[in-house]
């Protein structure tokens, strides 16, 4: 950090000097780490601009159309652009798609009948899939009310995926297996690629016709492979996570084989219509250089958590990942035991933002939660888990799950002001 950096920091944020040093300590522990990062970002941005030479992606492609979209060659050329880098046979990528979790959604019900089982080998899913399978609530047109069975396997203690457990539930009504990349809301390790490489190996010798559907949510361009490289049929994420830069304002998108593709798009738009139809009003430039970005604003995003967790770890707390640690995901969790500690970080993280910094976060009943939720998000575009945000359910051990960032010095001057508050009221001492 620089000299004027250091006085901008302590004379306009009010940040103490032993916080700038440690900051600056943890810094250079992590430089090597960050060389690494670097090296996944440039093969990623490669492959990106690659793909988009390859379609003759031009700016006649940045215009939208209205009413039934028919013959809308950007939204055309996009999917083709997202297939491409993901190498699977098609893809879809819509601004209509409202989340990730939709698009996980339009996927189960596009591919799954009555009577069919789906498996989730990660164990519980994310909150907001609950819902959707049928775990929790009624009434709302769950897999569950539609007769489609759900069963799980529970991780192994070390957060490894148990393979036994998965060849004693897969049974002939098995028709999709669900692997959630991501953490969510657990103290566990995301799942790499090299480890689910072979998990799907493994589950296709059981039963060589069950679909692989990938929750990709927070993972994509993390690595330097995609999970439908090494076996999975269908992968499902959001565009205002990953794959929309900070550019997409809305978004989520499927990709696959063209079966299980097209069968997701009859369930988003209508049967027989699929992918022909649905106007894209004017978004198509956004996501296309969105994607772009993608690749920069995900490392971006990866230094400032591997910042997070050497800055944290030097305070006292319990992260995870840990500093140096391979990672399959953008989220990096930190464990503060109590809810005081984890509404105060969250707190700093909103003041460290350029949007609403004025604004001091408290949780609420967020829809699709079981747990009240406190949710820092200072961001451009509502809900941009890209962009720099920090959430927890206020539930027990009180763990934090910080992600994004656009450019890593907001993630760095965000966990910096973090950590300053947690020196004042006295919970860490440096």
């Amino acid at each position: 950090m620089s000299f004027k950096s250091e006085a901008f920091l302590k004379s306009e944020f009010g940040i103490d000097e032993s916080v700038i040093r440690i900051s600056n300590m943890a810094e250079k522990e992590i430089e090597r780490v960050f060389k690494s990062i670097d090296s996944i970002k440039e093969y990623n941005q490669l492959k990106v601009i690659k793909a988009m030479q390859e379609h003759k992606v031009s700016d006649s492609h940045f215009g939208g159309t209205t009413g039934y979209g028919y013959d809308d060659r950007g939204r055309e050329v996009l999917d083709l652009v997202y297939a491409s880098i993901f190498k699977a046979e098609d893809a879809m990528v819509r601004h209509n798609i409202v989340s990730g979790t939709q698009a996980l959604a339009v996927s189960m019900f596009g591919n799954l009948r009555p009577g069919d089982e789906l498996i989730c080998v990660t164990g519980k899913p994310y909150d907001t899939l609950e819902e959707v399978i049928g775990i929790r609530g009624e009434g709302g047109g769950s897999l569950k009310e539609f007769g489609i069975l759900y069963n799980q396997v529970d991780l192994l203690p070390e957060g490894d995926i148990n393979k036994e457990g998965i060849k004693q539930a897969i049974s002939d009504k098995t028709k999709m297996i669900l692997i959630q990349r991501s953490r969510g809301y657990c103290w566990r390790p995301s799942i790499k690629l090299d480890q689910m490489e072979k998990v799907i190996s493994f589950i296709k010798d059981i039963k060589n016709d069950i679909i692989i559907l990938v929750d990709n949510c927070y993972g994509e361009f993390v690595e330097e492979r995609e999970p439908t490289e090494i076996g999975a049929d269908i992968v499902a994420g959001s565009l205002i996570k990953n794959p929309g830069g900070g550019l997409a304002p809305t978004g989520g998108y499927i990709a696959g084989k063209e079966e299980y593709v097209r069968k997701a798009a009859y369930r988003l738009t209508s049967p027989g219509l699929g992918k022909k139809v649905g106007s894209t009003l004017g978004h198509n430039r956004l996501l296309f250089q969105g994607l772009f970005q993608a690749p920069h604003v995900v490392a971006e995003s990866l230094k400032g958590a591997v910042f997070c967790a050497e800055i944290m770890r030097r305070i006292g707390m319990e992260t995870s990942p840990e500093p140096e640690e391979k990672r399959g995901d953008i989220i990096q969790a930190i464990r503060f035991n109590n809810a005081d500690s984890l509404i105060a970080f969250c707190q700093g993280i909103q003041k460290g933002s350029p949007v609403d910094s004025y604004v001091t976060p408290q949780p609420w009943d967020m829809p699709g939660y079981e747990s009240q939720v406190i949710m820092a998000a200072g961001t451009f575009i509502q809900g941009a888990s890209i962009e720099l945000s920090a959430d927890a359910p206020i539930k027990e051990p009180y763990i934090a799950y910080m992600q994004g960032g656009l450019v890593y010095e907001h993630v760095k001057l965000g966990v910096i002001i973090s950590v300053q508050k947690l020196l004042e009221m006295g919970i860490v001492k440096i």
